[in-house]
């Protein structure tokens, strides 16, 4: 083989690191359950997050659910790769299980807000940035008022910050949209994303 097919089966090899990011519910958790349902192999990087556990949520699958301190403890001991208040609570990525994952070759996701998306993309500019988009503003306020999950106020708040992170689509690679009952159909999509980007030929490689 020469050097030069050589270079470019290197680079097919490279793990990617998938952003996948979109406005509050839009429906991320429920696409990264089904790839994990359809056996997509990916590292699901569990993000930790201060705020109480939602009905059928499970500590280790959705999240982590950790306290205050012991968040407060993890930024300043610098554990997490991207952090902030959302909502009134902490949310993070722990950077061991990242770096543990792409060291060992493996393509990895992580799921963040809009604003970790952009700190993402100022610390790991070379990971591939997906936008999970709902089919129309009314149908993602119709699913956030569905869940019975946040006050009447937060509700609103929620409401009003999903209209502006909208807006935000182009600052992303990719755009996914999660229709009502068509999950398959956004993974099979995120799968063509990946089949995609492992076809690049100037693949950057990501390091930590």
């Amino acid at each position: 083989m020469s050097s030069k097919n050589r270079s470019l089966a290197d680079r097919a090899t490279r793990p990617l690191l998938l952003v996948l990011s979109g406005p509050s519910g839009v429906g991320k958790d429920a696409v990264l359950g089904r790839m994990r349902e359809r056996k997509y192999p990916l590292e699901y990087i569990i993000t930790v997050t201060t705020r109480h556990r939602r009905a059928g949520e499970k500590d280790g699958r959705d999240y982590h659910f950790i306290s205050g301190q012991k968040f407060r403890a993890m930024v300043k001991a610098g554990e997490l790769l991207e952090w902030a208040e959302v909502y009134g609570n902490g949310y993070g990525v722990p950077r061991a299980p990242v770096k543990q994952a792409l060291d060992s070759g493996r393509d990895t996701v992580v799921k963040v807000d809009i604003q970790g998306a952009a700190t993402f993309k100022k610390i790991l500019p070379q990971a591939v940035f997906i936008f999970l988009m709902p089919p129309s503003r009314d149908e993602l306020i119709l699913r956030l008022k569905n869940r019975h999950t946040e006050s009447a106020v937060d509700l609103d708040r929620r409401t009003r910050t999903a209209e502006s992170e909208l807006e935000q689509v182009s600052f992303f690679d990719y755009v996914v949209y999660s229709r009502r009952d068509e999950i398959d159909r956004a993974v099979s999509d995120i799968g063509a994303i990946i089949t995609a980007e492992k076809c690049r030929v100037n693949r950057p490689e990501i390091s930590l």
